[in-house]
């Protein structure tokens, strides 16, 4: 049975995970503790988050939005700010799971866990967003870097992620209905970054979808979206679809997210 920390500081909940490479931290437990539950994960220690403090949502000169690692779901999707300034975001977070999910889930959870059918990463790489540890801030598009993968390194405490405003932003997701997990998932934005796209559940990580972002940026409508074929030779396949089938999911959920948008 594995030891549990009550975490006092960012440095002591770094440390402790860092001295011990089969600790691990449990913020949200939303994906650590099914998968103890099975076997699938084996800590020797777990360090609680939930007492840092990093759970508040603010606005830096209207241009960016704040959220901490230790928000839950229903928290994001609820805060009027991240309603008005980041609407697509809070479409993502009010369709993650179910409701004790979304009540005990929480955004740096399941960034860090970087589940390969996970919401949240298809919206930050969607907004462009960085992600603020104790050590420095990492670019969304270097973040996620393969299956259950990131960049974080060991003892590396995620504390906040910072998102451009986008008031025109979107999300469609195509849920697996007994996991409610997206079989696909595309995140549309559009703000001064220009057009950025966010894919979920099609690859072994999340994805920038840069065929639709060239394509929405000559022509912003539905019907560019749907005009684009996507690459199914790095996607994936398994008993819920093919390949193929992801492949042309992808265009059509971007085509409604424009749609949602417009």
């Amino acid at each position: 049975m594995a030891d549990y920390t009550l975490a006092e500081s960012v440095a002591q909940a770094s440390s402790a995970a860092k001295a011990d490479p089969d600790a691990r931290f449990l913020a949200g437990g939303q994906s650590l503790l099914p998968s103890m539950r099975l076997g699938l994960s084996q800590p020797t220690q777990l360090i609680d988050l939930r007492g840092l403090g990093l759970d508040r949502i603010w606005v830096e000169n209207e241009a960016i939005v704040h959220i901490g690692a230790m928000c839950r779901h229903d928290q994001v999707s609820t805060n009027r700010d991240v309603q008005g300034l980041l609407p697509g975001l809070a479409m993502l977070a009010a369709q993650i799971g179910d409701r004790q999910v979304r009540h005990m889930g929480t955004l740096g959870g399941s960034i860090a866990n970087a589940d390969p059918a996970a919401c949240y990463p298809a919206g930050l790489l969607g907004l462009g967003a960085t992600v603020h540890t104790n050590r420095r801030a990492i670019a969304a598009d270097d973040f996620f870097v393969g299956l259950y993968t990131t960049a974080l390194d060991a003892g590396e405490v995620i504390e906040r992620v910072s998102f451009p405003v986008a008031r025109l932003s979107a999300w469609q997701k195509f849920r697996q209905p007994a996991s409610r997990f997206s079989l696909v998932g595309v995140f549309v934005s559009r703000s001064s970054q220009g057009v950025r796209v966010g894919v979920t559940g099609a690859a072994p990580c999340a994805f920038r979808a840069h065929g639709l972002e060239t394509a929405l940026m000559a022509n912003w409508s539905p019907a560019a979206a749907r005009s684009v074929k996507v690459d199914d030779s790095m996607l994936m396949s398994d008993l819920h679809g093919s390949a193929a089938y992801r492949a042309a999911l992808i265009p059509e959920l971007c085509a409604r997210a424009v749609a949602a948008i417009q």
